[in-house]
């Protein structure tokens, strides 16, 4: 079993990505099951070409894209994705994308197959805050949750796929001198993520629809 884990790189005016961070300090393995890292562009449509690759190289099982998300004060799995690009900012290309379908023979959206339910359960026993978000927004991060589960449904039915926010790092909040702002640690992000790494694991060919 494989997992493929994607983190962007940083993007505007920041250094540092937490999303690309975590994904770094995840182990190789966990419980016997190989956890392929990668990083992606935040640029829309090279992020999904650098992912597609991936998926031919390496074969995974699931798919787990990782972003930050400025203003949320926990981890938080997202349970959709639209087909929609509505852009406030350029991604890292220089290109704006507004009001434009990501796909235009994709559906209107698609749910993930992960068990959120049950991951944002485990976050929560390590003490660290997480809910389940409905809305990955229209930028780069519910564009490659979308691009994914494009895939899925045209090329790569027996991939299971979803995408997990966390928040902005200290640093960054300093950084934006916003310091109302809620951040968590890169070591706090790494539980968390491990944890809901684990929750895949331990759930994988099991259906519960309490989990969605």
């Amino acid at each position: 079993m494989k997992i493929l884990v994607t983190g962007f790189d940083p993007f505007g005016t920041d250094r540092v990505n937490p999303a690309l961070e975590v994904v770094k300090r995840l182990p190789n393995e966990i419980k016997g099951v190989q956890i392929i890292k990668l990083e992606i562009p935040t640029k829309f449509n090279v992020c999904a070409q650098v992912v597609h690759r991936a998926i031919q190289q390496e074969g995974p099982d699931y798919v787990l894209n990782i972003g930050q998300a400025g203003g949320r004060n926990g981890i938080t799995p997202e349970r959709i994705a639209i087909n929609l690009d509505d852009a406030k900012t350029v991604d890292n290309a220089g290109v704006r994308r507004i009001n434009q379908p990501i796909q235009q023979d994709g559906q209107p959206a698609y749910f993930t197959q992960l068990p959120i339910k049950a991951m944002v359960a485990a976050i929560r026993n390590r003490g660290i805050i997480s809910t389940i978000s409905n809305s990955a927004g229209t930028y780069v991060c519910n564009h490659i949750m979308y691009q994914v589960q494009y895939m899925r449904d045209k090329e790569f039915p027996n991939i299971k796929a979803g995408f997990i926010h966390i928040p902005l790092l200290p640093e960054q909040v300093t950084q934006r001198h916003q310091y109302q702002l809620p951040s968590l640690s890169l070591e706090t992000d790494a539980v968390g993520i491990i944890a809901a790494l684990n929750v895949m694991i331990d759930r994988d060919g099991k259906k519960d629809l309490f989990d969605y």
